[in-house]
C-alpha cells in the first residue's frame, strides 16, 4: 500500500516531471536522426547502423535485469534511496551519457558512440522505473490517469519536435557547409547534458512526496504465475521493437529515389509526422476514455482535440499543406478504429493491431508517395498499444502488480533486437520488403488483444499506467 508521510502543493512537482518526459521523449527520437547520420559518417549498413538502437534500447533490459535481480535478493533499491533519489541518480547517468558524446566526436570511434548511448539507456532505464510512479501519486488516485495521460502526451510532443529541431542541428546548423562530420552531434549532446543536470537540481530542491512502493514477502515471482502478463512482456517487447524499428528507417526509406528521393533535411519532418501521430491518438484515446463526456459531445471533442494537435504538427514541420494534407485521411481512418474498438482495452488494440498490418503491407507493395503515407499513419496506431497492453498485462495482478510492471520494462528489450533484425533484413532483401518484420510484431500483439478479450473478459476502458518508452 503505497505510504504518503506529507502532501504539498503539487503544481510545481507535476510540472517539473511533465518536463522530464518531454526531454525524456525528445532524447528518444534523436535516435532516429543519429542513426541516417552515422551510417552516412561511418558509411555503415543497415545492420550496423540498427547498432544504435540495439546499445540504447539492450540498456533498459540490462539496467531493468539488475534491478530487479537487486529488488529480488536484497530489497526493492527506491524504497531505500527514494523515487525522488531514483529520478536524480537517472537524470545524472543520463547527463553522463550526453557528455560521452564529446569524446567518442573528438576519436571519431563508432563504438564510443555506442557506449554513451549505452550510458544514457541506463540512465532512462531509472527514470523509467522511478518517475512513472511519481506521477501517479502526485495528487488523488481518481485523477491518476488524467496526470499520466498529460505526461504521456507531452512525451509525444518531446518525440515529434526532436525529428525537426534535433535534425536542423544534425543535417544543418552544425553541419559544416552540408558534409556529415562528427562535430554536428557535440555541441547538442553538450547542451543536453547540461539540461539533464539543471533538471535534476530543479527535483533536488521540489518538495516531492515520501512513499513506499508495495513489496512482495519471500521473494516469489508470483506475477509470472499470470499468462496475461507473461503474454504483455512479450506485446511491450514486439511493440516497442515494431514502432523503433520503423522510425529508425523512415528517414532512409522516404530518401529511396522510387518512394519520395528526398535528403534529411526534408525526411526530418515527414519523422515529426510518425512520432506526431502518436500524439494525435493519444489525446483522442484519453477523451475517448472519458467516461463524463457522452455520444456527439465526445466526438466533437475528440474532432477539436485532432484539428489542434494537427495544427501544433503543422506549425513544428517545415512542410506545406498540401504536402501534409494527406495525413487527414488516416486521422479519420484512427477515428473509426477507436469507434470500433469501443473503449475497450483488449478490443482497441486488437483493432490497432490489424490496421497497423494492413498498412505495413500496404508499404511493402505501394509505391512512390503512397507507400510513405502508409507507413507514416502506422504511428496513430502505435498510440495507445503501451497503454493497453500495460494494462491487461497487469489486470487481475493484486499484490503483484509491482513486481508485473518491472518485468514489463524488461520487454523494452525488443527496440534493441527487431530494429536489429530489420536492418539485416533490409541489407539481405532490401529496405521496403523489411518492413514485413514490424508487420508480423503487430500480428502478435493482435493476437494478445484477442486473447485477453476472450481471456479476461476485460470490458473496462482502458487506462494508461506508463509514460512510455
Amino acid at each position: 500500500m503505497t505510504q504518503i508521510q506529507d502532501k504539498p502543493n503539487y503544481r510545481v512537482a507535476l510540472s517539473t516531471l511533465t518536463t522530464l518526459f518531454f526531454m525524456w521523449g525528445f532524447i528518444t527520437c534523436m535516435n532516429d536522426i543519429l542513426i541516417p547520420h552515422l551510417k552516412e559518417l561511418f558509411q555503415l549498413s543497415y545492420f550496423q547502423a540498427m547498432l544504435v538502437q540495439f546499445a540504447f534500447f539492450g540498456a533498459y533490459f540490462v539496467g531493468s535485469v539488475a534491478y530487479f535481480l537487486i529488488s529480488y535478493l536484497y530489497g526493492d533499491p527506491i524504497n531505500k534511496i527514494g523515487y525522488k533519489g531514483g529520478i536524480i541518480i537517472g537524470l545524472v547517468i543520463s547527463a553522463l551519457g550526453c557528455v560521452l558524446f564529446y569524446p567518442a566526436e573528438t576519436m571519431a570511434i563508432y563504438s564510443m558512440f555506442l557506449l554513451a548511448l549505452f550510458t544514457l539507456g541506463l540512465g532512462f532505464t531509472l527514470l523509467q522505473i522511478s518517475a512513472n510512479p511519481y506521477v501517479a501519486i502526485l495528487g488523488g488516485p481518481e485523477g491518476a490517469s488524467s496526470r499520466l495521460n498529460m505526461a504521456q502526451a507531452f512525451n509525444s510532443l518531446g518525440t515529434t519536435i526532436a525529428p525537426v529541431l534535433g535534425g536542423y542541428f544534425v543535417f544543418e546548423f552544425f553541419a559544416d557547409g552540408g558534409e556529415i562530420t562528427a562535430e554536428a552531434t557535440k555541441i547538442p549532446y553538450l547542451i543536453f547534458g547540461l539540461l539533464f543536470v539543471l533538471v535534476a537540481v530543479l527535483v533536488w530542491f521540489v518538495r516531492l512526496p515520501k512513499f513506499e512502493a508495495e513489496e512482495i514477502a519471500g521473494g516469489k515471482l508470483g506475477a509470472l504465475a499470470f499468462p496475461q502478463l507473461r503474454g504483455g512482456v512479450m506485446g511491450i517487447f514486439f511493440y516497442v521493437g515494431a514502432e523503433v524499428a520503423i522510425g529508425s528507417l523512415i528517414i532512409s526509406f522516404i530518401g529511396q529515389p522510387e518512394i519520395m528521393g528526398v535528403g534529411e533535411h526534408v525526411g526530418k519532418n515527414y519523422l515529426a509526422l510518425y512520432w506526431g501521430g502518436a500524439m494525435i491518438g493519444r489525446f483522442l484515446g484519453a477523451i475517448s476514455l472519458n467516461d463524463k463526456l457522452k455520444g456527439a459531445r465526445k466526438t466533437v471533442y475528440m474532432v477539436v482535440a485532432a484539428m489542434l494537435v494537427f495544427l501544433l504538427i503543422y506549425s513544428i514541420v517545415d512542410l506545406t499543406f498540401a504536402q501534409v494534407a494527406t495525413f487527414l485521411l488516416f486521422i479519420l481512418l484512427n477515428f473509426g478504429a477507436f469507434a470500433i474498438g469501443r473503449s475497450k482495452a483488449a478490443r482497441t488494440l486488437l483493432v490497432f493491431a490489424l490496421v497497423n498490418i494492413v498498412l505495413l503491407l500496404a508499404t511493402v507493395w505501394g509505391t512512390a508517395s503512397w507507400a510513405m503515407w502508409t507507413l507514416l499513419a502506422v504511428g496513430l496506431f502505435n498510440s495507445i498499444m503501451w497503454s493497453n497492453i500495460f494494462t491487461l498485462a497487469i489486470t487481475g495482478l493484486g499484490p503483484h502488480t509491482s513486481q508485473g510492471a518491472s518485468l514489463l520494462v524488461m520487454g523494452i528489450l525488443g527496440g534493441a533486437l527487431i530494429p536489429l533484425l530489420q536492418g539485416w533484413m533490409a541489407d539481405t532483401i532490401g529496405l521496403k520488403p523489411s518492413f514485413i518484420i514490424p508487420a508480423i510484431c503487430y500480428a502478435y500483439i493482435a493476437a494478445y488483444g484477442l486473447y485477453c478479450s476472450r481471456k479476461l473478459g476485460v470490458a473496462k476502458k482502458s487506462e494508461p499506467v506508463g509514460g512510455g518508452h
